[in-house]
């Protein structure tokens, strides 16, 4: 059992429970996962900064603990919606590291066949990674609906960042939530900074759990992978007892800069940074309680981060070595139908076959 759990409550009687349960199995299976995406990011970082993976790369090391507690909290039936920060949600919902570094580096093994890259891999249940800031919230509204029409008892997970918070559309999405009590848990993973520019700077209110203001919210810990955890439980269960849509907001911190071509020093200390690493670290603190409580040993954590080591190193290969899709793949998929279609080229004589 571990201390109690902090978390602020908006039109909520009650919150989460204050204590939660760890076995030795959950936390070495959080470990391992937390421990599996950061690496796999740091592997992404030094193949962008060789030029092997090009264009957008947003990575997602120091938020382990949203993504990781997010999936310990709902089911793999569950869905789940992102913006394009969004690596380690495709990892979690069951997406090999080899296929999506391989998507990365535009290959045919990737996860969308090296045609997507960064921002676009999709699961089951996982509708990706999504470009457009804010766009992917009115999306997570509407497959809460079809859960809903459904009835299959199935929430959808819907996540944006602070750098969103302001957009129309998400308050369009709160109040058709509202409306017809969708299972939405809408989340808003505050890591600070919008870009380059702090929440202070870009909000008028700062507390993005009340902005759902008639819908009511919760704020924990995202950097502490158990307050995650059972906070989505609690939402989850709030959803599914038909109560309608819930805000959360987790507070978070990237350790990178917003993405690749953004140093991420120039807006904050580099002391800043290394604050967070030292004192609020997701992946430390998970081990130092696993330690603490003597439910592992450092040998076994260090044996564990071994052999990820090998499968990261083993999938960048993989990513290297695999060929880039042919040229007669360029069209396909773009219809949802089977037989052959034509699709016009640049120029109204070139045309190129599209099979789905």
């Amino acid at each position: 059992t571990c201390p109690p759990l902090k978390c602020d409550l908006h039109r909520l009687e009650e919150g989460p429970s204050d204590e939660a349960l760890l076995t030795r199995e959950q936390g070495l299976q959080y470990y391992r996962t937390m421990q599996t995406v950061r690496r796999m990011e740091l592997k992404a970082d030094q193949l962008y900064k060789q030029k092997i993976i090009r264009g957008f790369c947003h990575l997602y090391d120091g938020q382990e603990a949203c993504a990781m507690g997010i999936e310990a909290g709902i089911n793999p039936t569950d869905h789940l919606i992102t913006a394009y920060r969004a690596h380690g949600y495709t990892f979690t919902r069951g997406v090999a590291v080899r296929e999506i570094l391989a998507e990365l580096t535009g290959r045919r093994g990737g996860v969308a066949k090296g045609k997507g890259g960064s921002m676009h891999m999709y699961a089951k249940n996982f509708y990706g990674g999504n470009g457009i800031v804010g766009a992917q919230v009115p999306l997570g509204a509407g497959v809460a609906l079809a859960c809903q029409y459904q009835g299959n008892n199935q929430v959808c997970v819907t996540l944006y960042g602070d750098g969103a918070a302001n957009q129309g559309q998400i308050f369009e999405s709160f109040n058709m939530a509202a409306l017809w009590k969708l299972p939405c848990i809408f989340i808003c993973e505050n890591n600070k900074f919008g870009m380059g520019t702090s929440v202070e700077r870009s909000s008028a209110s700062t507390d993005y759990y009340k902005r759902g203001d008639y819908i009511p919210g919760l704020k924990v810990d995202g950097m502490d992978v158990l307050c995650v955890r059972e906070a989505i439980r609690f939402a989850a269960d709030y959803c599914r007892a038909g109560k309608g849509p819930i805000v959360m907001e987790l507070e978070t911190y990237r350790y990178h800069g917003h993405s690749m071509s953004d140093p991420g020093v120039s807006y904050r200390t580099r002391e800043e940074i290394q604050e967070v690493r030292t004192k609020n670290d997701p992946i430390s603190m998970l081990k130092e309680r696993m330690l603490s409580n003597n439910m592992s040993s450092v040998e076994e954590l260090k044996e564990i981060d071994l052999e990820i080591r090998k499968v990261i190193e083993d999938a960048a290969q993989y990513a290297i070595s695999d060929p880039e899709p042919s040229l007669d793949e360029l069209c396909n998929h773009i219809y949802a139908r089977d037989p052959p279609m034509e699709v016009r080229g640049t120029n109204p004589w070139v045309k190129l076959k599209s099979v789905s």
